[in-house]
């Protein structure tokens, strides 16, 4: 049966945040070889606060699936970052929404700055997580209960995962399908996209 899974998308989000993610989850087969015949274990839904264009950073226009009214039932929630979480953080028709998906998710998940999101949503409390590296002393400073990770590309803390700035969330994308579907597809699908799976979770950036 396939997962569903919802990627919030808002005006000023970082392009790769929600396309790697959406690219990894969509392209992933269970038998490779049947790539051609088969669909992958997941659905993934673009999910906003309203039906409207959705202008990212650099101006891509992209258009919802649902809106918070109509919004599916969620295994799967994938919150990205960019410049918009910095108004999103703090509104309430936000997180309301994402603290009402988190009660009803297998998997909640952030990329880049979308943990500053699930942080101001008392997501993250007492759990450990991990932003993109400019900012993690925002994370650490302004949300205390939250144990900042630093050396990690992603972090998996529970049903809870959170990945570093921007390409992070491919791995994290990777991780997923390991975690659902084992680390042999997992391994299929990134080389099916031509890129590096990665053996050590370790941050690519020093900080």
């Amino acid at each position: 049966m396939q997962k569903t899974v919802g990627i919030l998308v808002f005006n000023d989000i970082e392009v790769l945040d929600f396309c790697g993610p959406f690219e990894v989850l969509s392209v992933a087969r269970i038998d490779e070889s049947k790539r051609g015949e088969t669909l992958s274990p997941f659905v993934v839904k673009l999910i906003s606060m309203t039906k409207e264009v959705v202008f990212t950073k650099g101006n891509m226009k992209v258009i919802p699936d649902f809106d918070f009214e109509t919004c599916p039932r969620l295994d799967i929630l994938i919150v990205p970052g960019g410049m918009g979480t910095r108004k999103l953080m703090y509104d309430e028709n936000v997180l309301n929404f994402i603290q009402q998906k988190a009660k009803e998710v297998e998997l909640l998940t952030s990329v880049c700055t979308g943990s500053l999101i699930l942080a101001n949503a008392k997501l993250l409390e007492g759990i450990n997580a991990t932003t993109h590296w400019k900012s993690l002393e925002r994370l650490e400073h302004e949300f205390k209960n939250v144990k900042v990770c630093k050396d990690k590309h992603f972090v998996e803390d529970g049903n809870i995962i959170t990945s570093a700035g921007i390409s992070a969330g491919i791995d994290m994308a990777l991780h997923i399908v390991k975690r659902y579907c084992g680390e042999e597809v997992a391994k299929a699908t990134a080389k099916h996209m031509e890129y590096p799976y990665m053996v050590e979770n370790k941050r690519r950036v020093e900080v």
